[in-house]
């Protein structure tokens, strides 16, 4: 799986060899997923690996979660 910009999501869809994430029926757009075995070589791999790191810089970290209080019996 590969999170990308989502500005680029769908021609992305459209040129490679790559499936829209589907999370409770709704497209997320932004998330592939990329077989590995139509990754052929090496150039294509860091295709993949740079498309990720690109948005990475800008992409949103999800908010922290509190952790949950024990419960004392």
């Amino acid at each position: 799986m590969c999170r990308i910009d989502p500005i680029i999501f769908e021609s992305v869809l459209e040129k490679k060899k790559c499936r829209p994430m589907i999370h409770n029926g709704k497209v997320m757009k932004g998330f592939v997923f990329v077989n590995e075995k139509d990754i052929k070589s090496k150039k294509e791999f860091r295709y993949w690996i740079d498309l990720a790191l690109e948005f990475n810089v800008r992409a949103k970290a999800s908010p922290k979660r509190k952790k949950r209080k024990k419960k004392i019996d």
